[in-house]
């Protein structure tokens, strides 16, 4: 039974029932059997807690679709009563258990469960979904509040604790996960307590891992599955299916160079290493950011290191994010507008300042789409959405991105620029380490901060309430560097220009010669064409696939924004490829605009819904859940 709500769920966060307030996590150990053949997760979760006053004698826990099997105190193993509430909408129900009494403020209480096999925070693929078609495979993806699905856990990022795991599965396979793996292959009579033993068991392994640092429970993340690695630089190595590494390996070989880019930016890399895993293609995002193993997505594979710029991105996530943390989802900027902004400083130190602004005018393109999509009046286009009774998933955009983004580059400017802001970041940091924070507790302190530095005069003139809470496209409008940008805006001035019933083809792909960046500029130029409020015409997009051959371009960027210009003109024989295009991986960036459109186009609506339909069950739950709502499923 659900029920409704537009209140939070408590008052630390509106999508958590957890009351860290009274009684926080400090530090949690996960014991973990991983059983391909039932599709779940059996075992326990110890947590320790600290309670903020003696008086308080319950621990409120997230939870969903989790079969508590039992609950007692780590101490003396004394069966601890529990309640679970009524689930609600999307978010699950609260666990509520009764604490045993003690003089002390610090607990530890064991919770014995099992995962459901409709976990949304793990993808179970089998042998035949993989690409060496051997042995299963699973993922997780815990961001936003699926981490209450594979545990149960005060699953809010206002809370943070250090982390240790045992983990078994079939000895044959790798086990990685968001922390240092301190051993390896040890018997499974070595991890036995909570862990069945039987015939089977004994030819399974198990790993424990170690995560010092303290993180949110959306940063926790496991991959199982027949891996292959090649070390790639003194801190990395990239894990993904055989097939994959040697591509990964050439494609992310700038990341040390990145990484020590960052580190001269925003100080030193604490969680010491800093690994990949490429996964299968269901993955929904482009990366994340997973302390000590980034996940990233096979799409960013284009064998010319094109699209390592979201390696920069998850990189910067080490500071932004993993160190300092929004304090819930509502203030989801401060994790990626703050991020997006070190992104680009980093390549602007790789690639010089011309291309940081080049991709600033990129980010603001992808905005303006965004707003129009969602509409300018839609809240969710606020920097600070109203989650009460909203799915975070609901609320994800490329809003938190660009338009923290935009600001942050607006104060960059008003303060008087580039390294200026940069001090004040590095400052940020050191100040929030370790740490939750909201969008209040950013303004006090960047207005402390500057008049500290004799600079009030300067940022006098932010109109805080409007960048937060007034929906659609920044007032501010920033002046970018277009030098870059020029020669897309001229190719396709060209292409509007271009009469084809009174002169022939001029274009080539001699046209490229004149981008010194030739992917990254073919993909502005496809998108600046993308956004014309006037279609060029289906007789000049087959010329530009004569011309340019796009058709079978690897570049997943490229793809999309051709793909999408394809649809736009309606043209029918490309419709196959779009429909493989979605189904062929499942990255929502791209997926989800081109099932938009698919569906806008009323003669090909119902094959889409039939592809997406069949498709579905190779999906991750918020690909499969966001997709259906865009399909009015």
């Amino acid at each position: 039974m659900t029920e409704s709500t537009k209140v939070p769920l408590s008052p630390n966060d509106p999508n958590s029932f957890s009351n860290p307030e009274n009684v926080r996590t400090d530090a949690f150990h996960l014991r973990w059997n991983v059983d391909f053949d039932r599709q779940v997760v059996t075992g326990s979760v110890t947590h320790h807690l600290i309670r903020s006053n003696l008086n308080y004698d319950q621990v409120v826990l997230d939870s969903r679709e989790l079969n508590i099997k039992a609950v007692r105190a780590l101490k003396d193993s004394t069966p601890l009563e529990y309640d679970l509430g009524t689930p609600v909408l999307t978010f699950g129900q609260p666990l509520t258990i009764h604490l045993p009494k003690s003089t002390e403020t610090n607990v530890a209480i064991v919770i014995d469960y099992e995962t459901s096999p409709k976990c949304s925070a793990l993808q179970w693929l089998t042998k035949e979904q993989t690409a060496g078609k051997t042995h299963p495979y699973l993922f997780s993806q815990c961001q936003a509040i699926h981490a209450r699905s594979l545990f149960p856990c005060q699953d809010t990022p206002s809370v943070k604790a250090s982390y240790t795991a045992d983990v078994v599965a079939d000895s044959e396979l790798t086990i990685l996960m968001s922390a240092v793996r301190v051993s390896q292959a040890e018997s499974v009579e070595n991890l036995a307590e909570n862990i069945s033993i039987n015939e089977h068991s004994l030819q399974r392994k198990g790993h424990k891992f170690v995560q010092k640092i303290a993180i949110p429970s959306y940063l926790v993340a496991i991959v199982v599955g027949k891996l292959g690695s090649r070390q790639i630089g003194p801190r990395t190595t990239v894990w993904s299916e055989q097939e994959f590494v040697d591509a990964a390996a050439f494609d992310f070989s700038e990341t040390e160079e990145m990484l020590q880019a960052a580190e001269k930016l925003m100080g030193e890399y604490v969680w010491g290493i800093y690994d990949i895993l490429v996964l299968p293609p269901s993955f929904p995002f482009g990366g994340m950011e997973n302390p000590c193993l980034t996940f990233a997505t096979p799409t960013l594979l284009a064998g010319d290191k094109s699209l390592a710029n979201v390696i920069a991105h998850e990189i910067a996530h080490s500071w932004t994010g993993n160190l300092v943390t929004n304090r819930t989802f509502e203030h989801f900027w401060l994790n990626e507008g703050f991020t997006v902004y070190t992104e680009r400083r980093i390549l602007g130190l790789m690639k010089g300042e011309a291309f940081r602004q080049f991709e600033a005018i990129g980010g603001w393109e992808v905005l303006k789409e965004t707003v129009a999509t969602l509409g300018a009046e839609n809240p969710l286009t606020q920097l600070i959405p109203d989650l009460k009774g909203v799915d975070p998933d609901d609320s994800f955009s490329s809003i938190p991105y660009e338009k923290g983004f935009a600001f942050l580059y607006y104060l960059e400017t008003l303060v008087g620029g580039p390294e200026t802001f940069l001090t004040f970041m590095q400052n940020y940091i050191v100040k929030f380490k370790l740490t939750s924070l909201d969008s209040s507790t950013f303004k006090s302190y960047f207005i402390d901060y500057f008049e500290h530095e004799g600079k009030g005069a300067l940022i006098k003139e932010i109109d805080w309430n409007t960048w937060f809470y007034v929906p659609g496209m920044p007032h501010y409008v920033p002046q970018y560097d277009h030098s870059l940008f020029d020669a897309c805006i001229s190719l396709k001035s060209r292409w509007i220009d271009w009469n084809p019933s009174t002169e022939p083809n001029p274009f080539s792909k001699k046209d490229f010669k004149t981008f010194s960046m030739s992917s990254p500029q073919l993909q502005e130029f496809l998108g600046a064409v993308l956004q014309l409020k006037e279609n060029l015409g289906l007789e000049k997009i087959k010329a530009m696939e004569k011309s340019y051959e796009l058709c079978s371009v690897k570049n997943c960027e490229i793809q999309f924004r051709w793909i999408r210009l394809c649809l736009k003109e309606k043209w029918m024989e490309q419709l196959p490829m779009a429909l493989k295009f979605v189904t062929d991986q499942g990255r929502m960036k791209f997926i989800r605009p081109v099932y938009r459109d698919l569906f806008a186009w009323e003669e090909v609506r119902e094959q889409a819904i039939q592809t997406f339909k069949k498709n579905r069950p190779n999906m991750m739950y918020v690909s499969a859940y966001t997709v259906s709502k865009d399909l009015q499923l």
